[in-house]
């Protein structure tokens, strides 16, 4: 049996380490934090003595690679929701309430449905957003003329600034029309919402954790890779932090770290050198029953509230403006937008404040641009990570679907090319 590396085990490297594996591989992955998931991880918290996630992460039934994924490690029914598509959207200016409510077929009916669209917008409003699905190349968001109004405000822009962890208007025109053809042009039928049932850990990690060490994987966590050796136009040894050097020979490796990490291992790697953050808040507070478990929020500092069985929690994407803000200050003013959207009386609760300085590369058109694919000019390793080439910006479909990509290279390696 042909040993394979895997360097990484955020999902992109789980999602390699799973696919090799089925492929008859053994794998031995390797992880530099003491914990496995990467940005995609969950812990117990002191503060508010329950266990978290990181993030929040909104995963929709036509994530094909995700439900491929969750099927093989067996933890498909570790993500809950509707069968239909159905959001909540709540404007605190002036207490507006509905529900954004797709058809599941492709044919967009419901656009012409006041019932199922957003409120003051008409048919033409959603019409226009047709010239969003083919974009001139390299072309902004901002680029695209005329698109304003109550559409934009209460849907896209909320839409596709938690897609991309980018403002739109500076954001790749391509990655936004990725994200609508594979989202609302396939009809309602891929844009069920999903979540997970208990935790991030418990849905993506631990079950792959598990098969993989069921399969004769070999995971060593804790374990970080310091130098990668070429000799000849291979690969030829991974030299770790703890002193053990693997030679590697024509074994093939599979680098799934994050992009300035692997600019640090792999000459004239060219990748996305810009970030955005995002900052998550988190309360022990249990919704009340009937308590909207998703909903978008227009006209606060919360964008996305998650109602979770014991807790609310709150997304910011592109929240780069909110890195030295006081947390105390934040989560107040965060709480009141929960307390407004769900109609609650009650004091700030016991919270916490997370936030992930470069969770996601900036998604302009000059970032994709420096997205390498998955294939390098020495014939033996691969690169994964939601910042390689995908056709997606940075999600967890994104992610999992290049560590399937890197895996079927190794499995078939075609013409090779130098990291771009």
């Amino acid at each position: 049996m042909t040993r394979a590396h895997v360097i990484g085990a955020g999902l992109s490297g789980l999602s390699a380490a799973v696919a090799l594996t089925k492929a008859g591989y053994q794998v031995k992955l390797s992880e530099a934090a003491a914990h496995a998931g990467g940005r995609c991880r969950s812990y117990h918290d002191p503060a508010l003595e329950m266990t978290i996630d990181n993030g929040n992460h909104l995963v929709l039934s036509g994530n094909k690679a995700v439900a491929d994924y969750l099927a093989t490690i067996g933890a498909s029914d570790r993500l809950i929701g509707p069968d239909e598509a159905r959001f909540a959207f709540v404007d605190l200016d002036g207490d507006i309430r509905w529900h954004l409510r797709p058809n599941l077929s492709r044919t967009p009916w419901w656009i012409a449905s006041r019932h199922r669209r957003v409120p003051g917008t008409r048919l033409w409003d959603y019409l226009k957003l047709a010239r969003l699905l083919r974009p001139p190349p390299g072309a902004r968001i901002g680029d695209i003329g005329d698109l304003e109004g109550p559409v934009w405000d209460r849907l896209m822009t909320p839409l596709l600034l938690s897609a991309l962890n980018t403002d739109p208007a500076e954001a790749s025109a391509a990655l936004a029309a990725a994200v609508i053809q594979e989202t609302l042009a396939q009809g309602g039928a891929a844009c069920c919402p999903r979540v997970v049932a208990h935790n991030l850990a418990a849905t993506f990690v631990e079950p792959a954790l598990a098969w993989l060490a069921g399969r004769g994987g070999q995971i060593k966590l804790g374990r970080r890779l310091k130098e990668i050796k070429f000799s000849g136009g291979r690969l030829v040894a991974l030299s770790f932090a703890d002193g053990d050097t693997v030679v590697a020979g024509h074994e093939p490796v599979v680098l799934a770290v994050p992009a300035w990490v692997a600019a640090d291992l792999v000459p004239e790697l060219v990748v996305p050198d810009a970030h955005r953050a995002i900052v998550n808040a988190h309360f022990r507070f249990a919704p009340p029953p009937g308590a909207e478990p998703i909903m978008g929020v227009i006209g606060g500092t919360a964008e996305w509230i998650f109602a979770m069985h014991d807790r609310f929690s709150v997304t910011i994407s592109a929240a780069d403006r909110l890195w030295n803000e006081d947390r105390a200050a934040l989560a107040a003013r965060l709480w009141s937008d929960v307390a407004r959207a769900y109609r609650l009386s009650d004091p700030l609760p016991a919270w916490q404040i997370v936030r992930e300085r470069r969770a996601t590369f900036a998604a302009t058109p000059e970032q994709d641009a420096r997205r390498p694919g998955p294939v390098t000019r020495w014939p033996n390793l691969m690169l994964a990570g939601d910042w390689t080439q995908t056709g997606l910006p940075a999600t967890i479909e994104g992610a999992i679907r290049s560590g399937r990509t890197a895996a079927a290279h190794v499995q078939s390696p075609g013409e090779t090319h130098a990291g771009r």
